[in-house]
């Protein structure tokens, strides 16, 4: 892949064919930047960047213009091993309206102090701010989120709640809040870009975008992230979802199997055959198996002692915690953080070549 190679011509390329017109124009354009931390998500990448291509090619002018960025290198890696050449490195003097954060894997290990200052300086400058993915982590860590309603990706909220508690985080598909653009990733982000193009462009454009991409349903900011309990366990149950909904609610301190029931409205006999008949498991070991899930988060995507990680996840016992962590996965819970998924990363580094327009195609 010949990274923006597929995003075809420069917008000034073809401003320049447009005389004191396109210099109009030139003014007028929207300048985004994507910084792309290695083990990004390509998929929460793609549907950040597509719809401004697209937004282009639909309006039949240049509206945006966009450049991609590395951390000290003009090149970054997806989590698959795809390489992408990037145009600029952090530290550049860019000229751009929007900077967007696309980081994934674990972005609680990202902490270069150079990127982080630069990021404070743009923010400084007017520039508004965003992440995708696991981008607002670095957001957060820069400072960048004070005082700002957003959102993550669900597998990066125990750990950005423990990091930064004093955040106003929100369990939704995208926040936009003054001049702070956070999204969770995925396809979330083709609903996030058609809000911005709609409030820069008008509604007419950005449906017009949405349709280029084959989607049918419009989400709003305040959508799920995930499938509901009911969708996620198939079941109606409104006794055994109530008592799901607690437990999901109730890691750090478990609630009690009478309390549960209690709670539930039935008596525990009645819960624990729920749970036998509808999800094959018994109480005790669908809460463990929930607490052990957040344990195994909290140890790939944070710092903190092993110790603490069981008490964050509702093991009062370390040696309880340490049992019960290797029963479920085989290993002990420090060797958790020693386990990285293997990538090839010998891609060849490309040449950079300049910013990118657009042109015709899916």
């Amino acid at each position: 892949m010949e990274g923006d190679s597929l995003y075809g011509l420069s917008i000034s390329a073809i401003l320049m064919t447009q005389g004191d017109k396109g210099a109009d124009r030139a003014r007028d354009v929207k300048r985004f930047g994507f910084l792309l931390i290695d083990d990004f998500a390509l998929m929460s990448f793609a549907s950040a960047i597509e719809p401004l291509r697209a937004a282009n090619i639909l309006a039949g002018r240049a509206l945006y213009d966009w450049m991609t960025i590395g951390v000290g290198r003009e090149r970054a890696v997806a989590s698959l091993g795809l390489s992408v050449q990037t145009q600029h490195v952090v530290g550049a003097d860019l000229d751009l309206d929007t900077l967007i954060v696309c980081a994934a894997a674990n972005p609680a290990e990202f902490t270069d102090a150079a990127t982080l200052q630069w990021l404070r300086r743009l923010a400084r400058r007017g520039v508004r701010i965003g992440g995708v993915s696991g981008g607002p982590f670095i957001l957060a860590r820069a400072g960048l989120l004070d005082g700002y309603r957003s959102t993550i990706h669900w597998e990066h909220v125990p750990a950005f709640r423990e990091s930064f508690p004093q955040l106003a985080l929100r369990r939704s598909l995208y926040v936009i809040d003054r001049d702070r653009l956070t999204c969770a990733g995925g396809i979330a982000a083709l609903d996030m870009m058609h809000a911005l193009i709609a409030a820069e462009q008008g509604r007419v454009l950005a449906d017009k975008v949405s349709e280029w991409f084959v989607q049918t349903e419009i989400r709003l900011g305040t959508g799920a992230q995930r499938r509901s309990l009911q969708e996620r366990y198939e079941t109606a149950n409104a006794h055994l979802l109530a008592a799901l909904a607690l437990i999901e609610s109730h890691i750090e301190r478990p609630l009690s199997r009478q309390a549960l029931a209690a709670a539930a409205g039935i008596s525990l006999r009645q819960l624990e055959r729920l749970f036998a008949s509808h999800l094959r498991t018994t109480l005790d070991k669908h809460y463990c198996d929930v607490r052990l899930e957040r344990a195994r988060t909290l140890l790939r995507q944070t710092a903190m002692p092993v110790a603490e990680v069981g008490l964050a996840s509702g093991f009062q016992s370390a040696s309880h915690f340490s049992r019960q962590f290797k029963q479920r996965y085989g290993h002990a819970p420090a060797q958790e953080r020693r386990i990285k998924p293997q990538r090839e990363e010998n891609a060849p580094k490309p040449k950079p070549k300049g910013s990118r327009a657009g042109r015709a195609g899916r």
